[in-house]
């Protein structure tokens, strides 16, 4: 396996493979960032529970995805918005909403990984990281 230059666009591209395949969970490279998204996917909903499996090189973040009862996907999309060619910035004042407020904004701000939410609630902007609806 090759070096990852993106590790959150790898994150994301892995839930969206297996949401669309239906599969149970995934399992990601773990890093500190990736943990820090779980976490907040898991506490707005989007995914059921993840866990952090020890291995010898690297550990893997096994996320356990969410459906409906019908197994309708939870997760619609997820999207990268700022990449490592163009990063996007948002002032506490001017932070985007999802679909009118349904989806989620997950922020880099200097207290951390935080969802749009609790960056706009807080009162500081940051690194706009991803959408997920």
């Amino acid at each position: 396996m090759g070096v990852i230059t993106d590790p959150i666009a790898d994150m994301l591209t892995r839930i969206r493979n297996a949401n669309v395949a239906n599969h149970l969970q995934v399992d990601i490279p773990s890093s500190r960032m990736c943990v820090s998204i779980a976490k907040i996917l898991k506490a707005e909903g989007f995914i059921r529970d993840f866990e952090i499996i020890e291995q010898a090189p690297q550990n893997l973040l096994r996320v356990a995805l969410k459906y409906g009862p019908a197994r309708e996907k939870v997760i619609t999309n997820l999207r990268r918005i700022s990449r490592p060619g163009l990063r996007v910035y948002s002032s506490k004042s001017d932070i985007p909403r999802v679909l009118g407020g349904l989806g989620l904004v997950i922020m880099s701000t200097s207290k951390g990984i935080v969802s749009g939410k609790q960056a706009k609630r807080e009162g500081f902007g940051g690194e706009v990281l991803a959408y997920v609806w």
